[in-house]
């Protein structure tokens, strides 16, 4: 079925619950969630998500610069381990 075939099928769907309040009021919660589901960004999280990832990385090993040393130095002296 094309995109155009589908969107009459859902107005003519629509037209036959038209006068049913309760019925209108399902199919927008419906509506609303598929909308969500497909603008939700795959990089978003819940706050309880990030924190048990922050406990995980805590877990992990851990690299500090020394003084005086640059980003990049750094990064050098740890290379081999990453």
């Amino acid at each position: 079925m094309t995109a155009l075939q589908l969107n009459a099928e859902i107005y003519r769907s629509l037209g036959i619950i038209a006068e049913d309040e309760s019925m209108l009021a399902k199919v927008a919660g419906y509506v609303r969630r598929l909308a969500r589901q497909m603008n939700q960004d795959p990089s978003l999280m819940s706050k309880e998500a990030f924190f048990a990832r922050v406990d995980e990385a805590k877990k992990g090993k851990t690299y500090s610069m020394l003084p005086g040393e640059s980003l990049e130095q750094m990064l050098d002296r740890v290379r081999d381990e990453l």
